[in-house]
């Protein structure tokens, strides 16, 4: 484990960036219509209840890692192998999240440009950010969390101002009834983006502040979710329903109608900036985790070690992972929330809370 400590409020600019990452990309909830919104607050509700569960075995073991307390839980040979797990997992999410950014940057701004080259940019800079280590990240996210914000703002003024908001899309408000965007929150929006904050189960031992944990990552989340449901209000508003169920990239659609005063116009950098810093922060985020996870669950005494040969694992298995970009999107949407989310994110973790209840009892 890296001797390093950050505060509460770093804790929360990290957990901020990293829930809009792809967030901000993709489609959310498409299949709840104009009620995209409320299965997407809904979805930060169970988001809350499963950061409870991560803190709760924070609480039990504030002082190590994850890698280190499921063998404490589950047994030597059980737990190294659970561990091993997560870890993979860690990996194969952020594989994914360099695929959606180097399709993006593709798709967007470097149309000749082959999507190796992109990814392979993108990585040297999250690379040499992970390698100096986790205060070097908070920092980096402190200054950016300022520029994402304000972009964000300034980019709501200017949607406002041209006119394109038609509340109507919005309408009518639970067409198909509760019990369609419940499902759809247990199906979708409970696991992306709201249940990878698991990942930050590998982070919160760093934290200076531990009474604080619980309200700040309370906070980040509920502030992201928020977020996250006023960005897709607006897409449907703008754009309507069946336009953001076909658009790649809703928010940059959105953004492409600005029309100011008839030369401000064509702002698709405010989308490029926000997308890639929130992107890189995710994926430094999972990266990070992995690195230190696989670091202690084999005793290598410098993590830096593995950022490299990690790092290029990461790189080739996000050109080979999918053929094309439609079927990536389809395995995101249709196989990982059921086969890897639900038993890591849910299933697992919440085992292991008990256990660690009845251990710690009886220890007691």
């Amino acid at each position: 484990m890296e001797k390093a400590k950050i505060s509460a409020y770093q804790l929360f600019v990290l957990m901020v960036l990293f829930e809009h990452g792809t967030a901000l990309l993709i489609p959310l909830a498409v299949e709840a219509k104009q009620d995209a919104w409320l299965a997407i607050l809904l979805g930060t509700i169970g988001g809350f209840v499963l950061f409870l569960v991560y803190y709760g075995l924070y609480q039990y073991y504030p002082d190590i890692l994850p890698t280190e307390y499921v063998q404490k839980l589950t047994g030597k040979v059980f737990g190294r192998l659970l561990a091993f797990f997560f870890l993979i997992y860690f990996m194969y999410i952020a594989t994914r999240d360099l695929r959606d950014f180097g399709e993006m940057l593709v798709t967007v701004a470097y149309l000749d440009t082959p999507l190796f080259i992109v990814n392979a940019l993108l990585m040297l800079v999250i690379i040499y950010t992970v390698r100096k280590g986790i205060e070097v990240l908070v920092r980096t996210g402190e200054l950016f969390f300022i520029i994402v914000y304000l972009l964000a703002i300034t980019g709501f003024i200017l949607i406002v101002a041209s006119g394109v908001v038609d509340f109507t899309n919005l309408k009518p408000v639970l067409e198909e009834g509760i019990s369609s965007i419940v499902k759809i929150t247990f199906t979708q929006t409970l696991y992306f983006p709201f249940g990878e904050i698991v990942v930050f189960a590998m982070i919160l031992p760093y934290v200076n502040q531990s009474k604080k944990v619980k309200a700040t990552g309370l906070f980040a989340m509920g502030l992201s979710g928020i977020n996250i449901a006023i960005i897709t209000a607006l897409n449907i508003s703008v754009l309507g329903v069946d336009l953001v169920s076909r658009s790649q990239f809703p928010l940059l659609s959105t953004i492409q109608t600005i029309r100011v005063a008839e030369f401000l116009e064509r702002l698709d950098v405010y989308f490029m900036l926000a997308s890639i810093i929130c992107g890189f922060f995710k994926i430094s985020v999972y990266f990070y985790a992995a690195v230190i996870g696989i670091a202690d669950l084999f005793n290598v005494k410098e993590s830096s070690q593995l950022v490299y040969p990690l790092g290029i694992v990461i790189l080739f298995l996000s050109i080979t992972i999918s053929s094309n970009f439609s079927e990536h999107i389809q395995e995101g949407s249709q196989i990982v929330p059921f086969l890897v989310h639900l038993p890591l994110q849910v299933v697992i973790p919440l085992l292991l809370l008990v256990i660690a209840f009845f251990k710690n009892r009886k220890n007691r």
